[in-house]
């Protein structure tokens, strides 16, 4: 017996010193994967506690006639009832619910109608406020409550569709400002945090990760893409960094029902900020304007011009009067830089030159009919697009059918004055008849050809002479004109 119970007392501490031995080895790596847990999931409360007071809940107002105010009464019962279940539940009333007629109210007295509600973040200890101007646009009435549950009427002092940035000012002091962060510093992957009042819903904190940058969603501002839960309602609110800094404004979502769905884009707080303090200074924006209509340089447009890669913005249109024309930039004219910055795609260009003080001189790289030049131009200030619409006049010559042409698949003729006139073109040949390969290449009856293959053409003379020198089994790039606009194309043979 003693000898069982030494043996046992022999395998007992040879499995303490196992034990202990495997707990040495493995207990560092069990704390270096708690630790790696810990780095991935971080805790937000402390920066709610620190951004959180400076974000406000915006809700505007209009006044509406009787009415039109009986005229949202709810007519379902059903109606009511959530808006009770609502109201019990939330303790507030039901966003966007029909407002219902007070009893024993004068009737010719206006009736309140609450128009939308929005998100907003405090710039400045003495009331300015930056929230998205479709936020506040068309409101007769702003409200904007504090996290302390103070409200003030606010005054709109400037708003920018644009790039869908306001500020409003209210009359008070000591409010708790953001931070403002740098979003050149944000990386893809990176944790982000948003406030806002998603459906009503003050102070409502979600989080998420930065999905991509630099999303192409509007012609001035290159968007940051994240996965926090935005709503209608989050309009206007912060989405901030780890290290408390505002980086963005949530702005938009891609949403096929109306709600979240996993991707939503802030505007970069940088592009945010030049608007801010532009109207704060003056109650608008200055914004650049070079007066061309531009569009991308595609793979095949780029091979057939002999670029080594599809880049820069090409000019589809220029406008009567504007800046470019006044230098001579021609439609079929690929920008390739703008005061020495390369032009990667087409979007960098408005955003580069709407940043761009007006009556600043600049300098313009340009591709024209394969040779490069740098042309001086004054940079105009923006003006609203106008809208224009031409019709070709119809050919008072005959159609020009040569060889050549009918293996592109073109019947072409000169153009008439009136036509030249009316497009303002110094010549080219109009297009009456397409068949294959230039029908699948896009062209259409009524098209203007002015150049091909990098040359230019003024006549069907001239036309058929360049098509005569082209090698027939090789793909040939056509700048032709419709209406207003100018496009690139490439016709490959059959």
């Amino acid at each position: 017996m003693f000898h069982t119970f030494c043996v046992r007392k022999h395998v007992f501490s040879l499995l303490a010193v196992l034990l202990m031995a495997l707990g040495t080895a493995v207990l560092p790596g069990l704390s270096a994967q708690a630790l790696a847990q810990s780095r991935t999931l971080p805790d937000f409360t402390d920066l709610v506690e620190q951004v959180g007071p400076s974000v406000v809940n915006i809700r505007t107002i209009d006044k509406t006639s009787p009415q039109a105010a009986a005229q949202n009464q709810p007519a379902d019962p059903q109606d009511e009832e959530m808006q009770e279940l609502f109201r019990r539940f939330f303790g507030v009333p039901m966003p966007n619910a029909p407002r219902q007629q007070r009893p024993n109210r004068p009737q010719q007295q206006p009736e309140e109608q609450p128009r939308g509600v929005g998100s907003g973040f405090i710039l400045t200890a003495d009331g300015f406020i930056m929230t998205n101007a479709h936020v506040v646009d068309g409101a007769q009435q702003v409200i904007v409550t504090l996290t302390d549950k103070r409200e003030f009427v606010a005054r709109i002092v400037g708003s920018d569709k644009r790039t869908d940035v306001a500020v409003v000012k209210i009359e008070a002091t000591g409010l708790p400002p953001v931070k403002l962060g740098d979003p050149n510093r944000l990386k893809v992957g990176e944790w982000v945090m948003a406030i806002g009042s998603p459906f009503g819903l003050e102070n409502t904190v979600t989080a998420g990760i930065v999905s991509a940058k630099g999303r192409d969603t509007g012609d001035y501002l290159p968007f940051i893409q994240t996965d926090v839960a935005i709503n209608p309602g989050n309009s206007g609110g912060p989405l901030i960094n780890m290290r408390g800094e505002v980086v963005g404004i949530n702005s938009q979502i891609y949403s096929r029902s109306g709600g979240f769905m996993g991707i939503s884009f802030a505007i970069p707080i940088d592009e945010a900020a030049n608007v801010s303090n532009q109207l704060r200074a003056s109650g608008r924006v200055q914004r650049g304007r070079l007066g061309v209509g531009i569009g991308e340089v595609s793979k095949e447009v780029a091979e057939s011009l002999g670029m080594s890669k599809p880049q820069g913005a090409f000019v589809s249109s220029v406008e009567p009067g504007s800046p470019a024309e006044k230098v001579g930039i021609e439609a079929g004219d690929i920008i390739l830089k703008f005061d020495g910055k390369t032009i990667e795609k087409s979007s960098d260009l408005p955003r580069t030159v709407g940043n761009t003080k007006p009556g600043t001189n600049s300098k313009l790289t340009v591709l024209r009919r394969g040779v490069t030049r740098e042309v001086a131009i004054t940079v105009g200030e923006f003006e609203p697009d106008k809208v224009a619409a031409t019709k070709p006049a119809a050919p008072e010559k005959a159609p020009e059918n040569s060889t050549a042409a009918q293996l592109l698949g073109l019947t072409v003729s000169d153009m008439t004055e009136g036509l030249k006139k009316e497009l303002k073109l110094r010549g080219g040949v109009r297009v009456d008849a397409v068949a294959e390969p230039a029908l699948r290449a896009g062209i259409r009856e009524g098209d203007v050809i002015t150049q091909i293959a990098n040359f230019e053409v003024n006549d069907t003379k001239a036309f058929a002479q360049v098509l005569s020198k082209l090698d027939k089994a090789k793909a040939v790039s056509v700048l032709l004109r419709r209406g207003e606009w100018s496009q690139y194309t490439v016709i490959r043979p059959r």
